[in-house]
């Protein structure tokens, strides 16, 4: 039996072929790229200033005039602060509805107004192109049959 001895120098190990990449340089490099970058960004401006105008890119939002109407438990109507007749009602109605943005109206109601009072209010509204109408309620109020 021949004994070969084995050394790190020998031929057959050169000839062997490296099958891995080595990635030190490609880190290095981009090391020293980040650097750079990380460097040159805070020193970059623009070499003209120039006061630019302020502008809104928001639409001017008109709000509608809003109305309040209160029915009383007699059948009585109030626009505002103003007892109105049922004429002068429907007259204020349709100038508001003639507006370019109709008016809103919110109706208060008595809890014993006659229903028909109410229902002449919101058709009067309505032939006068108010098509936003709203009720105004007490929600916390409890119910109280005294």
């Amino acid at each position: 039996m021949a004994m070969h001895a084995v050394s790190p120098f020998a031929q057959e190990a050169e000839q062997e072929e490296m099958n891995e990449i080595n990635m030190i340089p490609f880190i290095d490099v981009m090391l020293v790229l980040l650097i750079v970058f990380i460097i040159t960004v805070p020193v970059i401006h623009h070499s003209v200033n120039v006061q630019l105008p302020q502008a809104s890119n928001v639409p001017e939002q008109v709000q509608p005039q809003t109305l309040r109407l209160s029915v009383r438990a007699d059948g009585s109507y109030w626009l505002g602060q103003e007892l109105l007749a049922q004429e002068q009602l429907q007259q204020r109605l349709k100038q508001a509805g003639a507006q370019e943005e109709p008016a809103q109206l919110h109706i208060r109601a008595d809890r014993r107004v006659p229903y028909e009072h109410v229902a002449w209010a919101m058709a009067a509204a309505q032939r006068a192109g108010i098509n936003k109408i709203g009720f105004i309620t007490n929600p916390d109020r409890k119910d109280s049959t005294q």
